[in-house]
């Protein structure tokens, strides 16, 4: 299978999707961030010293979608109908699981723009309350759900 973004010599380009019929497309991803419980207490109870932490991910998780293309080089500047951000307390981790679901009517898919959401949504936690612990981790995030387009459906 050949890598879309790269034309015959190898260069990179941004992949033409003007042949591409218009469809209503959908992506879901997730993500956490690990920390103690004692640094999960302090976002659950909204101590931390920069306000909402939960609320403060939430909304740029959905800046973080509407910015892709302009994070992302080769990204599609899309018309993003929908973007949500659910942001899930879990002890047992300790941490915080982020999931994020994009949806647009278009010629490509949303998939760079759930993963954005999760990322930026991720990085803000961390950067709430990084002032209490510096050892938290970042990880899982990856596309749980993809449809629409010519590929049709992916679950993970």
């Amino acid at each position: 299978m050949a890598l879309t973004h790269f034309d015959g010599a190898g260069n990179a380009h941004m992949v033409d999707v003007s042949d591409k019929d218009t469809t209503a497309r959908i992506a879901t991803a997730i993500g956490h961030v690990k920390m103690t419980p004692q640094t999960l207490a302090i976002i659950t109870e909204g101590r931390a010293k920069k306000g909402d932490a939960l609320g403060v991910a939430r909304l740029a998780g959905i800046m973080g979608a509407k910015k892709t293309a302009d994070l992302i080089p080769l990204c599609h500047p899309l018309p993003i109908t929908k973007v949500t951000v659910d942001l899930e307390p879990d002890a047992a981790l300790p941490g915080i699981r982020v999931t994020a679901t994009v949806k647009t009517t278009g010629q490509t898919g949303v998939e760079m723009e759930a993963l954005t959401a999760v990322s930026t949504a991720c990085l803000t936690l961390f950067d709430m309350v990084k002032a209490v612990e510096k050892t938290m981790e970042i990880g899982g995030i990856r596309v749980t759900l993809k449809d629409g387009g010519k590929s049709g459906r992916f679950t993970a």
